[in-house]
């Protein structure tokens, strides 16, 4: 099943609605939310578990989720 506005505010606090919109329409899961927040903040230790880059809607969840140069952090 498919992210809800709940599930987003439940693991991210509150966010801008730019971004929920950017988020609920990857069709990704709550569990895929967790796991793109976990690569975003984690990268290197995740790396160094022998874990592999992830693909599909986690990397897309990821893309979204990352700052680019010169933005805020999550």
């Amino acid at each position: 099943m498919g992210l809800k506005h709940s599930d987003i505010t439940a693991i991210l606090g509150p966010v801008d609605e730019t971004l929920m919109a950017e988020l609920l329409a990857t069709g990704a899961t709550a569990s895929e939310l967790a796991e793109a927040i976990a690569w975003v903040n984690n990268d290197e230790a995740l790396i160094g578990e022998g874990r592999h880059l992830p693909a599909g809607r986690v990397a897309a969840l990821i893309d979204i989720l990352t700052p680019e140069e010169g933005d805020e952090e999550l």
